[in-house]
């Protein structure tokens, strides 16, 4: 009995023993797995980690590059190189997005290129704006320049402009003046008579005559002295005007054509005279062809554009 009693104790202790060990092993074995699980959950998060910074840096580029972009477009430099370099970008951005193992450290080589292209072309853009900045201040100088020369052409204008209207001015003055000089150098026929001549010659003077008896009109007048009038060779023009205010002309007499205060008009007849200036007596002859008829007529003497004398006669 008491030998059953040892043996079931040492049954036990062997149990005990046995469980301590299970127990032992199955504690080793609980430990080691959990470090092992740490360990790959460490790892997981390590390359989320990664992955996210890739991501991030990528997303980064693509936003710098875009700014790149505008900037140099604005400066108004070349972006050929830059767009291509975006589409590169984009397409690794949709690799990066879609690979199921994603080598990050190759993107992380790609990231570098980008920067280091970046970079250069912060240079570039820095040079753009040196070369704009310039260009900028030589406008400003041109412009400047352009705005004093067009002050100084509107001052030359404005000169032009004056001198223009005191030429105008003074060709006007010197223009009256001429016209003052011709008035006062005009002739002037004084004392005119109107008489009349018939078929035997014989000479009449007096305020009304016979149609019948009138072949011929002889106007006497006197030039007086005019230190301004050139002594020379005048055409002195005779108008005569009918009763209702027709010029008598006839091509067959002498009659012709003339202006009168710059209109053109018939005249009666034409006689040249050498002008003496010494208050000389002229006498000119008409030939009427046709008989007058009854009523008033008024004589006109012309000379050099100007109207020197007058008178009138009556026929019966």
């Amino acid at each position: 009995m008491q030998q059953e009693q040892k043996n079931k104790q040492s049954i036990a202790w062997a149990m005990v023993v046995v469980l301590g060990l299970a127990t032992a092993m199955f504690g080793y074995l609980f430990t080691t797995q959990k470090q092992e699980l740490t360990q790959q959950e460490s790892m997981v998060v390590e390359k989320a980690r990664e992955l996210a910074v890739t991501k991030t840096k990528l997303d980064s580029i693509s936003t710098v590059l875009d700014s790149k972009i505008a900037e140099v477009e604005k400066l108004g430099g070349d972006i050929t190189e830059l767009t291509k370099m975006k589409e590169k970008l984009e397409a690794d951005k949709l690799a990066f997005s879609k690979s199921k193992r994603v080598e990050t450290n190759k993107y992380l080589g790609k990231i570098k290129e980008y920067e280091k292209f970046l970079v250069e072309k912060d240079e570039m853009i820095a040079q753009l704006k040196a070369e704009n900045e310039h260009l900028v201040a030589s406008n400003d100088s041109l412009s400047t320049h352009v705005g004093t020369l067009t002050s100084e052409r509107e001052r030359l204008v404005q000169r032009q402009t004056e001198l223009t209207d005191s030429v105008v001015t003074f060709t006007a003055a010197n223009r009256e003046l001429s016209d003052k000089v011709s008035k006062a150098a005009a002739l002037r026929a004084q004392n005119l008579k109107i008489l009349t001549v018939n078929s035997r010659g014989k000479v009449k003077d007096k305020e009304e005559y016979k149609g019948k008896k009138v072949d011929k009109l002889k106007l006497v007048f006197n030039l007086p002295e005019n230190e301004l009038t050139a002594q020379e060779s005048k055409d002195i023009y005779v108008r005569v005007l009918d009763p209702q205010g027709a010029v008598i002309a006839d091509d067959a007499t002498g009659s012709g054509e003339f202006e009168v205060d710059g209109a053109p008009s018939k005249f009666t007849a034409r006689e040249s005279v050498a002008y003496q200036n010494n208050n000389q007596k002229v006498e000119l002859l008409y030939d009427n062809a046709s008989q007058f008829r009854p009523g008033k007529y008024n004589v006109e003497l012309y000379a050099e554009g100007y109207k020197i004398g007058g008178g009138n006669f009556t026929i019966k």
